[in-house]
This record gives structure tokens, C-alpha cells and sequence, in this order.
């Protein structure tokens, strides 16, 4: 209860004596260390129900009307969270592209929150806002993208992928300019590949661009986009009167990590004026390992990069980047300043480079992982990571009971198939029934807690993926796959003729 103490002291039911926060701190810190110290010996989820999940929670129960003792409350909530997550620090976790965090993210977090800057204005946020610019000139220098470049952190690849997006719009269409007019915003136009992210159907909706604002580029066999059909549509369409905005390449797709030939598009782009933007959310890092395709190099030719350093720089999430190469078409996209603005111009404001006024400090935790493990280690991380991949795509090469699709940076893809369908795979009721198999899998993989994998589907197959940005995965844990999803998929199948059987005897 909130009040006046008879020392004239406020009485505040939120706030909390030092003493006790450090005890009750330390008894959390514990806890998350014995998380980390087993880890390996938890399933990947417990594949608890939603409704198993609200019942833990207590989720039917109304807001309290008085509060409780945090101790209580903090030991009640590290018990839900570390024993009935799913944990994508586990090393079998390679579902989708969510890193195993750092712990030294985890600490910095923390110390953000203690601080809890508002990294909006520079006057708001000193050290934070010099901290989130000497990371931003970090993440250049591993992509070896230029040092005067201006950038950003946000929440994650659509929110980079948006900054890169809107300051491309506002160079073509600058605010307060005769050049915004409806007339020629019906003619914006975007080009990006098939295998784009879905960020940017949200991009053309979110900032006006007519409903066929958008050209889809086909793909290779190998999911990278077709050099010849971006040529023709682009050229075509400024024919007939369109206003090309940007071309979208990406370093790294979310389904197989294609690369698109960015060197190629990257020329093409300067050649017709073109902002070319590259989507680095998941591979852009890569561009640091030499073993990578070498058109992932074409990156750091880009007028602008999204990148997320909560994937492969295994930052806990939020922590997205987004680099462009020109700070003043940046600057001129986004900065705003009313009368009631009394912030300093000498100085980096990142209110002006970004949707955001309020902004957390998320640099820490990427400046803090970025200072203990160095270029050197993560170059190392990576490759790792990557020739784990490879790793895991031989073995699924070499087994009967599996066929693999693709293989790029760190994802695979492939899929169970059982014996009697091998070799059958070019007839429809056997790619019908092998596509639901799969999906069966998929799921029934999820709730095991053994593997944690996602899917892609590719030319009209549901395949499996496996994505591993995950230090904590082992040549060990790679070997032990295949034959965990071979026994789950046997059950399946099994369980799926028994089902098939039974239906074919009640009709």
C-alpha cells in the first residue's frame, strides 16, 4: 500500500530493499545456472498442451487486487519458465532461426534494465547511445560494409528489413516533395524474389505502395533469383511508366538460405539507378567466413542491410540491425522535429533514424558478445555451425531412409521416406502421401522433446529443416539424429497405414 511513513518516507509496494533484491537475485542467478549446466540432459520442450499451459499458469484467475511478495513471485516464475519452456538453448534445438543465447547477453540484459536508458536521444542516454554506435560500426566492419555508414538496432528482421524498405521509399518519394504525389505512388515498384521473407508484403502494405506494387522474381533449382527475369520486369516496367523503388536480394533465405547472386544485382542496381537492399537478417554474418558462397560478399555493396544480431552473433532476443550507406538519406527518411524538441544536433539521436522514440538499450548485450568473443571467435562459431550442416547433410545423404534436398550455410533440408517408397517419388499418390507424412513427423517431432526441427516446402514437397546457429551443438548430437527422427517416422508411418486401413474397411 502506497503512502506516507511517519518519517515523512514514501511506502511504495514496488519498489524493494536492496538486501532483499540481492538475496532473491542471487537465489534467480542460481537457478539459471543450473538451467544452463543441465541443459543438455532436458528434452527440447516438454510438449505441454496450450491448455496445460494456462492451467500452470493459473491463467483463468483474474488480476490480483492485492499484490504478493516478490520473492515469491520471482522463484514461482523461474520455476515455470525453466522447466516448461521450449528451450532454443538446448543443443538438438534446430527448429527455426532462433539462436542459443549468450550468457553474457543474459548479464548484460539484466544491466540494461538495472540502467534502463532511454536510447531515443543522446541527452536520455549517454554511454548508451555511444555504446550503440561504436556496435553498429562493429557489425560493418564484420560485414566490411563502409565505416561511415549510419545504422540502428530494432527488434528483428522485419523491423531492419522496414528501416532499409522506408528510407529507399523516401529517396524516391521525399517528404514535403512535389515527387509525393497519389499519382506517382500508384507506380512504385519493388522487386524481390519469390523466396523473400514475408516481410515485405507487410512493407508494401505498411507504407502505401499500390496493391501490385510488388514484382516477384522466379528462382533457380537452387532458390536463388534469376538475374534474367529481374532484368526484364525491371526494364520493362520503367517502359510502361512504373517508378522502380528498390531491389530486394537476399543473403541468406529463411527456407534453405539461398543467396541471390548479390555481386550481379548490386551492379545491375547502380547501372538503372536503383536502391538495391539486401535482407541479411539470417546469413549476413556469414560474409565474415571464408568458406561461405562468395556472392554473399555483394552485401556490403548494398545501399542498405537488414541483419540480426539475435541469430548467428547468438544475442537473446530482440536485437536486430539495420545499416544504411548513406547516414543523410537515412537521417532525412525518418527525422523529425517538432517545436517541443529540445535534444542537441551535434550528437547522435536515434530517434532520427528509426520508427522508434522510446528505445531499449539492446546494444549491450551485442557490444558485450562482440568484446568477449571477438571477430576471430565468431568467425570460428560460424563456420562451425556450418560445417555441422554439412555434417548432418552427409548423413542424411547416406541413409536409405532419407532423401535431402537442398543444403546452404547452415540450413538442411530433406525428408523421411519409408522403404517401400523409395524410387517411387515422381508418382502423385506417393508425393500426396509423403507430404503428409512429413507433416505428421514435423509435428509429432515438436512434442517429443528428442529434436526440435520446422519444415520447408519446395516445388510442392514438404520437407524437413534443420537450422543450426547453436554453439552448443555437437558433432555428437549430429550423429544421433538421423536415427531419432528414423524411429519417430517409422511410428508414424505405422500409424498412418493403421488410420489409412481402418478408413478403407468402413467404406
Amino acid at each position: 500500500m502506497t503512502g506516507q511513513g511517519s518519517n515523512g518516507d514514501r511506502q511504495s509496494p514496488i519498489d524493494i530493499a536492496p538486501e532483499r533484491f540481492r538475496a532473491a537475485g542471487h537465489a534467480m542467478i542460481d537457478r539459471i545456472a543450473d538451467l544452463l549446466a543441465g541443459m543438455r540432459e532436458r528434452k527440447v520442450t516438454t510438449g505441454l498442451s496450450a491448455k496445460e499451459i494456462r492451467d500452470l499458469m493459473g491463467a483463468s484467475a483474474g488480476m490480483p487486487e492485492d499484490g504478493s511478495e516478490f520473492e515469491g513471485l520471482l522463484e514461482r516464475m523461474t520455476e515455470l519458465l525453466t522447466r516448461h519452456s521450449l528451450y532454443n538453448g538446448h543443443p538438438k534445438f534446430l527448429g527455426y532461426i532462433t539462436s542459443s543465447p549468450a550468457p553474457v547477453g543474459m548479464l548484460a540484459d539484466l544491466l540494461a534494465a538495472a540502467v534502463n536508458p532511454n536510447v531515443g536521444a543522446w541527452t536520455l542516454s549517454p554511454v548508451a547511445t555511444e555504446i550503440e554506435s561504436q556496435t553498429i560500426r562493429w557489425i560493418a566492419e564484420l560485414l566490411d560494409y563502409p565505416p561511415t555508414c549510419s545504422g540502428v538496432l530494432v527488434s528483428g528482421g522485419n523491423m531492419a528489413n522496414f528501416v532499409g524498405f522506408y528510407t529507399a521509399l523516401r529517396s524516391v518519394f521525399p517528404r514535403d516533395s512535389d515527387a509525393r504525389t497519389p499519382q506517382r505512388m500508384a507506380r512504385a515498384t519493388v522487386y524481390a524474389s519469390t523466396e523473400t521473407h514475408t516481410w515485405i508484403e507487410k512493407a508494401i502494405d505498411l507504407f502505401g505502395l499500390p496493391p501490385d506494387g510488388l514484382r516477384s522474381i522466379r528462382v533457380d533449382p537452387e532458390r536463388r533469383l534469376v538475374m534474367a527475369d529481374l532484368k526484364e520486369k525491371l526494364v520493362t516496367d520503367v517502359k510502361n511508366g512504373r517508378i522502380p523503388v528498390a531491389v530486394v536480394g537476399s543473403a541468406g533465405t529463411v527456407s534453405t538460405g539461398a543467396i541471390d547472386p548479390l555481386p550481379a544485382m548490386a551492379e545491375f542496381c547502380r547501372a538503372h539507378h536503383v536502391w538495391f537492399h539486401v535482407d541479411g537478417a539470417y546469413g549476413g554474418f556469414a560474409a565474415m567466413v571464408k568458406t561461405a558462397p562468395k556472392d554473399i560478399c555483394g552485401l556490403s555493396l548494398a545501399d542498405s542491410v537488414a541483419i540480426d544480431p539475435h541469430k548467428w552473433l547468438y544475442a537473446p532476443i530482440e536485437a536486430g540491425c539495420a545499416l544504411v550507406r548513406d547516414p543523410e538519406l537515412h537521417r532525412a527518411a525518418y527525422s523529425c522535429h517538432p517545436p517541443y524538441y529540445n535534444f542537441g544536433e551535434e550528437v547522435t539521436n536515434y530517434f532520427d533514424y528509426g520508427p522508434q522514440n522510446s528505445r531499449g538499450f539492446r546494444a549491450l548485450k551485442v557490444w558485450m558478445g562482440l568484446s568477449q568473443v571477438g571477430r576471430r571467435g565468431y568467425e570460428r562459431l560460424l563456420a562451425d555451425d556450418m560445417a555441422l550442416a554439412q555434417e548432418l547433410y552427409d548423413r542424411f545423404a547416406k541413409d536409405a531412409n532419407f532423401e535431402v534436398a537442398t543444403l546452404g550455410l547452415s540450413i538442411v533440408t530433406f525428408r523421411y521416406i519409408p522403404p517401400e517408397y523409395r524410387g517411387r517419388t515422381n508418382d502423385p499418390t506417393t508425393e500426396e502421401y509423403l507430404n503428409k507424412l512429413n507433416k505428421a513427423l514435423q509435428a509429432r517431432l515438436e512434442v517429443s522433446g528428442e529434436v526440435f526441427v520446422s519444415n520447408a516446402v519446395i516445388e510442392g514437397r514438404y520437407l524437413l529443416r534443420a537450422c543450426i546457429v547453436n554453439f552448443r551443438t555437437t558433432s555428437q548430437d549430429i550423429a544421433e539424429i538421423p536415427a531419432i527422427i528414423t524411429r519417430h517416422g517409422k511410428q508414424v508411418d505405422e500409424e498412418l497405414r493403421i488410420g489409412r486401413a481402418v478408413g478403407n474397411r468402413r467404406h
